[in-house]
């Protein structure tokens, strides 16, 4: 059988492939090849480093890494030191912080050193640290194996429900509502779930309590904001509360609301209706004549809910109150005002 191959020098070609060379190589290179022609055509090494504006001596140390080294001593050798320092820990101080370390897998090198005194040394917390780290590195120490206690809640997948996208623009009344609820105790044995729905554009609000904070609740306040918001609405933004699920996301779905949801710990996003808690706070519930049961109370809240679209200004709006502002800025949506102004009931 006759087998026909390469010449040895092609298989030796191919153990050393072409140089790469970085930038800052190839850049030096050329001043170097300039360096030379400028040598070469009369100039003086030193008038010739003048021009290139590079120490002498930094091109005589290039021009011999080239000489001794090949293109490859023109590339950034490393710039670790010659002489480094060695430990000099003692083997029962070593001994004692690895034995120390497997008890207590947890503790810092503050608790350790406090350990180690107690037997009688004295190391600084780096020189713990230090030890820690080298016994890490040479696998004299291993990892403990820790179990997992809490496992991450999975969210369930809403059917409807959605984040805001990143391009929603918010131009007009009614373009996006954020609601929420509070629980208020307005009296001593008595508890019931506060819903406030606010416009980002004209602050105009919606409350109404109910005696408890369920999806159905949440649905039948979503009927009441359609009627006594004098705009359509186009999009609602909730937290992840579980009122806000089921019955009001089958609600919005229906009436073709779109309906955005929160990330998980971010009340900020939802800034302008967690404000108006605190004004129903202050200037209802502390202040307020009300009743003693629901009825009562949610007649004198929409008292105040219409003193507060009509009557009371908001300095975000220059002072107008959102009936003016909406007057002033989206005269479309004023023949509605007039309607929910002198309705007398909240039903």
């Amino acid at each position: 059988m006759h087998l026909i191959g390469q010449t040895p020098s092609l298989y030796r070609l191919r153990k050393h492939p072409p140089i790469q060379l970085s930038a800052t190589a190839q850049w030096r290179l050329l001043l170097l090849k300039i360096w030379m022609s400028l040598q070469a055509a009369g100039s003086s090494s030193l008038k010739a480093s003048q021009i290139l504006a590079i120490p002498r001596s930094t091109l005589y140390r290039w021009k011999k890494r080239l000489k001794e080294k090949g293109l490859r001593g023109l590339e950034d050798g490393s710039r670790r030191p010659k002489h480094l320092r060695c430990p000099r820990w003692d083997v029962s101080l070593v001994e004692a912080i690895c034995e120390l370390r497997q008890l207590y897998p947890q503790w810092g090198k503050n608790k350790l050193q406090v350990m180690l005194a107690r037997e009688g040394f004295t190391p600084s917390l780096s020189t713990i640290g230090r030890i820690l780290k080298d016994l890490k590195q040479r696998h004299l120490l291993p990892d403990p194996s820790f179990k997992q206690v809490l496992w991450a809640k999975r969210r369930s997948k809403r059917p409807f429900a959605t984040r805001k996208p990143r391009g929603f623009e918010v131009k007009k009344p009614g373009d996006l509502i954020q609601v929420d609820s509070l629980d208020i105790h307005p009296f001593p044995g008595f508890h019931c779930k506060h819903f406030t729905a606010r416009d980002v554009v004209s602050r105009w609000d919606v409350v109404r309590t109910f005696p408890r904070a369920s999806s159905l609740c949440a649905a039948q306040f979503l009927e009441y904001l359609i009627r006594y918001a004098p705009f359509p609405i186009r999009a609602i933004q909730v937290d992840g509360g579980s009122e806000f699920r089921a019955w009001f996301e089958k609600a919005c779905q229906e009436k073709g609301i779109q309906l955005f949801i929160l990330p998980p710990r971010s009340p900020k996003l939802n800034g302008l209706v967690e404000r108006a808690h605190r004004t129903y706070l202050e200037e209802f519930y502390q202040v307020y004549n009300y009743g003693l049961d629901l009825d009562s109370l949610n007649e004198s809240l929409f008292e105040f809910m219409r003193i507060y679209n009509f009557v009371r200004p908001h300095q975000s709006l220059d002072n107008l109150t959102p009936a003016e502002y909406i007057q002033r800025y989206h005269p479309e949506f004023a023949p509605r005002l007039s309607h929910i102004y002198w309705t007398s009931t909240f039903n």
